[in-house]
């Protein structure tokens, strides 16, 4: 039974807390609490585990915030790689693409568990009441303030992904390329890159803004060493991650980034999350492709 729902009860601890590692523990955790359990109690086992994860999850994410609070440098959410075409995959992309776990973050712990459990899994108040241990009122604020909160700083999702996956294939052909012109075209005015490098590695500590500067970061891949990898060494490929079009960085037989994108109604690159600090990729190092279903 409880396997028969892991792939959920990550989906949930996932959302919850923004990192792969975290979740995992999360449903660890579950398993423990759920072996301990009466089973003959339990008359709904889906409700009942995603209870004690959204739970657990909320508990660590309490734990770690003000950690991150500290962290040197943007603190962006571990990528993963996905997989999934169906009408229902491309749904639930918004709700775990790189965009949508950065907003979360600027919620508060309680606020963000009770968004991701209404909002994106269909849970009623009473369930998150009791999921989060807070009575149903408190429940219904904290729904209310986090989704005001969302829908004001919400990406804006272009419909096609067949064009994302077309400015990614540019992007990664013109980076890996050094062409900076290509690049320009390809970016908004605006642009803004954020890198995430946890003071493990060289990474801008503040975020780089507009086309010329953005483009020109890029377009030197292909000419300096990074991470002691020298450019003949490094490897590029296309990937889903996150539910969206993203490129993976690897060379020294291990992976050095992730690099993921936001797109304009236009299908111009708005913002691109540069992933690089080694210990929010084992996932993706890891290889393990995950469909994040919300049922």
């Amino acid at each position: 039974m409880f396997v028969q729902h892991r792939n959920l009860l990550f989906s949930v601890a996932y959302r919850i807390l923004g990192t792969a590692a975290d979740a995992e523990d999360a449903v660890q955790d579950a398993w423990l609490n759920w072996s301990a359990a009466d089973r003959s109690q339990v008359a709904d086992p889906k409700a009942y585990l995603t209870r004690i994860v959204s739970n657990v999850a909320l508990e660590r994410l309490r734990s770690t915030h003000r950690k991150r609070e500290a962290y040197v440098g943007p603190w962006l959410p571990e990528p993963i790689l996905t997989s999934g075409d169906t009408a229902e995959a491309v749904a639930d992309a918004e709700s775990v693409s790189m965009a949508m776990l950065v907003v979360l973050e600027t919620l508060s712990p309680l606020e963000r568990a009770v968004f991701v459990l209404k909002e994106v899994f269909g849970f009623n108040h009473a369930e998150i009441a009791e999921a989060v241990e807070r009575s149903e009122a408190a429940v219904r604020q904290a729904a209310h303030r986090a989704r005001e909160h969302v829908r004001a700083r919400r990406p804006r999702f272009p419909a096609d992904r067949s064009h994302q996956r077309e400015v990614t294939e540019r992007f990664f052909a013109a980076a890996t390329g050094g062409d900076v012109n290509a690049l320009m075209e390809l970016l908004s005015p605006d642009v803004t890159l954020w890198t995430d490098g946890g003071g493990k590695v060289r990474q801008a500590l503040r975020p780089v803004v507009g086309a010329q500067t953005v483009a020109a970061w890029f377009g030197a891949i292909g000419g300096v060493s990074y991470q002691g990898v020298e450019p003949a060494d490094m490897t590029a490929e296309l990937a889903e991650i996150n539910g969206g079009p993203g490129i993976v960085f690897g060379g020294a037989g291990r992976v050095i980034a992730t690099v993921t994108f936001d797109f304009d109604t236009d299908g111009r690159i708005t913002t691109i999350h540069n992933v690089a600090n080694p210990d929010k990729l084992q996932a993706v190092a890891d290889g393990t492709t995950r469909t994040l279903g919300t049922r």
